[in-house]
């Protein structure tokens, strides 16, 4: 490992293309000791996101292989606390490098020209341009190409987890590399060096067999170099690589190379050929490419033109060829998807790629039921077919049923593909099946169509939004690689804000394509603003908003009643009681609306009871919640803060049985929901931190004697992870209990907050906020929220070196406890007792404190009061000399923790046991349970 340098005498340079690293002077420099694998993974993710705000729960995802652990959250804000240490403690911000908090997230900030990265991406995107510019030399782009290559130092992101989101990223930046070396091959080929784009492609290929792309630049390259045989090798080799391993056929970029050099055509010239649409993502081609021959079509091909631009959705189209490959005894593909997500061009795309597998031809059929024509009639349809087939207008049968019987026998000795196109209905499908082997169907709708799937054994191919990659890649193919290439930052950020809508993509590249002169920069401003960003998609006739109204119009009225309650739902995750309170339906009515709602895909399902709503599509929501009377919008916004209370009480108590709640739950709903049974304390806190977004938006939105309740409902989460950021909404609570002169309330609320902020080390902050706590709580008639506020101020009082004030606080907290018979709170004021009267010298009364506390303990205890009043008894032990009841104290203490699997108690406890072995001369022991303590929870 290089020595780490202070990056103050040298210019920053982060690494991703490669192991992970930050060096200084361009490389010259040394390298920063970054540390553990999980803060080089996290840096990895911010760099990929750089400049953008990544949440805190995705980092959490991508830091863990198996998934993120209960202490997540606190083990990430570690972790960026010591990166941004790292990087403070080294001058980086004076090169423009900053890591932020926004939000319930981070960002990281650094100019592109710090990123090996962004500096690849900008070369090979202008070595595209490069490569396809009329009379440019093919050296100037071998050089860029050259230059962007240079810049990998080995695997992407070596030295990171192994989590699902920094694997796909592995693979997605090794895949812009091959991109890079099929285009250096290229140019190399235009240069008249067929040897050496072989030599670069043969080496690649030997790790990459299935990249078809690599296979057909090395049979092109062989060729031209006069090794046929070897191409034809090459060839075979692959084809019968996908056939043995995917089970599929070359496509047709390959197979295209295999008929050029079957075909026995010369060397491909040495003079430059016109780049590829897409830029640095095309493979290379060496002269016309003739196709292999098929059997001209019987009939017509009925499908319009192919879409101009498609991109992307390999994936898709893999799948459609799986489904509908030849032998199938019933190839039926069901493409189901939203409105605007693509699923008429993936059809048309892929009949167009594969027609030639029918003879007998194409046949496409647009029943309509989405636009704003009315529906088709069968019969009409069925006539296209049969003149399409042969049948002579005149002699076409009058009855649709005798048109449909025509059809039959004619499709029972012909192989044709039959696109049936904007479905909404199985059984206007059905008749346009055709009859004989070998033929296939294709079907579009927004609709699941489970009758077709059932009857007619039609295999599903779902069709999602884009991915980041795949949006930008839609942009670039319609306004060049140039455009892209001179504001990649505002390129993505449009991909971003189009929310990876194929539809949204293209209208805002027809926008920026007809303005040349505007920057990207300038569009992605315009489309930043939410209230506007649906009126700014919309060009000539397209329009996200019309698409999505469709969909909405055709709803059943309670769906569509449903889904405009949606627009007031304060995030696009979506429960059934939420969505139930918002539409004031009874809980069975809302599922199956929200069932509806899924079947057109204007919501995705997200999990048990949970729904997602697309951001376009929440955004349209939004629009027709604005237009609903502002009483019945108040009324709607009541009743789900309403079921948030009643929902977080339940938590709270699934947590701490014996506490009492922190306010009466509200009374019962019109329709009221059955609320969901928490199992115990481990499924209740994850509800509240899954939550915990979506209920800040619901706080912020309600009336005071609201708002307060609800962030009080959230103490369970917010004791264990008092340094996440809750001080504002706190703070925002404390304003709202005082407005509604509810004294009990501000006594909680002050208690929640002081010790929130002497958890943040603010103790002036926590000594003035806590100090009228026990006054209120003993106005409102509160003797445990009297010894909890008591209890707090000590702790804060302690920290100040108040030792005699603490004392007293700490006696009376207790003395409260035993007053009001409330064992839970009791226990509390042991244990802190106890292990104050530790941090100030007196180990025999702590242990004293802490056995009575353990002896006052039953089943109904919290377990982390058990488990500190045994590290308090194991801590004054060892402290008396008296090693081995210390350690089988701790010991005991430690097998609590780990069994209710809450790492950061467990990593206290092993602190204390490490200190324990340490002042007992085990120093081998202290190290490896210190180690282990961090492992855990990193401090």
């Amino acid at each position: 490992m290089a020595e780490a340098v202070d990056l103050r005498g040298g210019v920053v340079e982060f690494r991703l293309l490669g192991a992970v690293a930050v060096v200084a002077a361009g490389g010259t420099g040394g390298e920063l000791r970054l540390g553990p694998e999980r803060r080089r993974s996290l840096l990895a993710v911010l760099l990929l996101h750089r400049g953008r705000a990544v949440p805190l729960a995705r980092l959490a995802g991508a830091l863990w292989a198996d998934g993120p652990p209960a202490n997540a959250r606190a083990a990430v804000q570690s972790q960026v606390s010591r990166l941004r240490a790292l990087l403070a403690g080294h001058g980086a911000d004076r090169y423009g490098v900053r890591l932020e908090t926004v939000g319930d997230g981070y960002c990281l900030r650094l100019p592109a020209a710090a990123l090996d990265l962004e500096r690849f991406r900008t070369l090979t995107a202008g070595a595209g341009g490069a490569a396809g510019a009329a009379g440019r030399e093919p050296a100037a782009a071998l050089a860029v190409l050259e230059e962007a290559l240079a810049l990998w130092h080995g695997p992407a992101l070596a030295g990171t987890a192994g989590s699902p989101l920094l694997d796909a990223w592995r693979q997605t930046l090794e895949d812009n590399r091959l991109d890079a070396v099929e285009l250096l091959a290229e140019q190399h080929l235009r240069l008249g060096r067929p040897e050496r784009a072989a030599e670069l492609l043969r080496a690649e290929r030997a790790a990459h067999p299935l990249r078809e792309s690599l296979a057909a630049g090395l049979v092109l390259a062989l060729h031209a170099a006069g090794r046929p045989a070897e191409a034809l090798a090459c060839y075979r080799h692959t084809h019968d690589a996908l056939a043995a391993r995917l089970g599929v056929d070359p496509g047709a970029a390959l197979r295209a190379a295999h008929a050029y050099v079957r075909h026995g055509a010369p060397a491909a010239p040495a003079a430059p050929a016109a780049a590829p649409a897409a830029g640095p993502t095309a493979g290379p081609t060496a002269g016309p490419l003739p196709v292999e021959d098929a059997d001209p079509p019987a009939a017509p091909l009925l499908a319009p033109p192919p879409p101009r631009g498609f991109h992307g959705r390999e994936d898709e189209l893999a799948r459609l060829d799986e489904v509908l490959s030849p032998g199938r005894e019933w190839p039926i593909a069901l493409v189901t998807g939203p409105a605007g997500v693509g699923k008429t061009a993936l059809a048309l795309h892929w009949a167009h790629r594969q027609g030639e597998r029918f003879p007998g031809g194409v046949l496409f059929a647009d029943l309509g039921r989405f636009g704003d024509r009315p529906d088709r009639e069968l019969g009409e349809v069925l006539g296209e077919f049969l003149i399409a087939l042969g049948v002579p207008p005149r002699e076409l049968p009058a009855e649709a049923a005798a048109r449909a019987a025509r059809y039959e026998q004619l499709t029972r000795t012909r192989r044709v593909l039959v696109v049936v196109d904007d479905a909404r209905e199985s059984a206007r499908v059905r008749p346009l099946l055709p009859a004989g082997a070998g033929s296939a169907v294709l079907v579009t709708s927004r609709h699941r169509l489970p009758g077709l799937i059932a009857t007619e054994l039609a295999r599903p191919v779902p069709l999602a939004v884009l991915g980041p990659e795949q949006s930008a890649g839609l942009l670039a193919r319609v306004l060049g690689p140039e455009r892209i290439a001179a504001d990649p930052a505002a390129a993505r950020e449009l991909a971003e804000l189009c929310g990876g809508l194929p539809l949204a993509l293209r209208i805002t590249a027809a926008k920026a394509a007809a303005d040349p002169q505007r920057a990207l920069a300038a569009l992605a401003g315009r489309l930043r603003d939410e209230r506007r960003r649906l009126g700014h998609l919309a060009a000539d006739e397209l329009s996200v908003t019309s698409a999505l109204r469709l969909s909405h119009e055709q709803l059943p009225p309670t769906a569509a009643r449903l889904f405009r309650a949606l627009g007031l739902h304060p995030g696009p995750l979506v429960d059934t009681r939420s969505a139930a309170a918002l539409a004031d339906l009874e809980h069975h009515a809302a599922a199956e609306a929200l069932e509806q709602l899924a079947a057109t895909h204007l919501v995705d399902w997200a999990g048990p009871e949970e729904y997602v709503l697309h951001d376009l599509v929440w955004l349209y929501a939004r629009q027709l919640a604005a237009a609903v009377d502002p009483s019945e919008r108040a009324a709607a916004l009541g009743r789900l803060a309403d079921r948030y209370l009643r929902t977080g009480l339940a938590a709270d108590a699934a947590v701490a049985p014996d506490s009492p709640p922190c306010c009466e739950p509200p009374a019962a709903g019109r329709h009221p929901c059955p609320e969901p049974e928490f199992t115990g304390a481990v499924q209740a806190l994850r509800w509240l931190g899954a939550h915990r977004e979506t209920l800040g938006r619901v706080i912020a939105a309600a009336a005071p004697e609201r708002a307060w309740q609800l962030v009080l409902t959230q103490w369970p989460l917010i004791v264990r992870r008092t340094r996440d950021g809750w001080v504002p909404q706190l703070r925002f609570a404390l304003a709202a209990a005082v407005a509604s002169g509810h004294p009990d309330g501000e006594s909680q609320v002050r208690a929640l907050l002081g010790w929130v902020l002497f958890a943040e080390e603010r103790l002036a902050e926590a000594a003035d906020c806590l100090a009228p706590a026990p006054g209120l709580a003993d106005r409102a008639g509160s003797p445990v929220g009297r010894a909890v506020a008591l209890v707090n101020l000590a702790a804060v009082q302690a920290a100040r070196g108040e030792t005699t004030a603490a004392d007293r606080g700490l006696a009376e907290a207790l003395e409260t406890a035993l007053a009001a018979e409330n064992r839970r709170t009791v226990t509390l004021a042991l244990h802190h007792r106890a292990h104050h009267l530790l941090a100030t010298g007196r180990p025999r009364p702590a242990l004293e404190q802490a056995l009575r506390g353990l002896e006052l303990a039953d089943e109904r205890t919290p377990f982390a009061h058990r488990v500190r009043l045994h590290t308090a008894c194991g801590e004054a032990l060892a402290a008396l000399g008296r090693h081995p009841e210390a350690r089988s104290r701790l010991l005991l203490a430690l097998g609590e923790a780990e069994r209710r699997g809450e790492d950061r108690d467990t990593a206290e406890v092993l602190r204390s046991l490490a200190r324990a072995e340490g002042a007992a001369g085990r120093v081998g022991a202290a190290i490896g349970h210190w180690q282990q303590a961090e492992r855990l929870s990193p401090r």
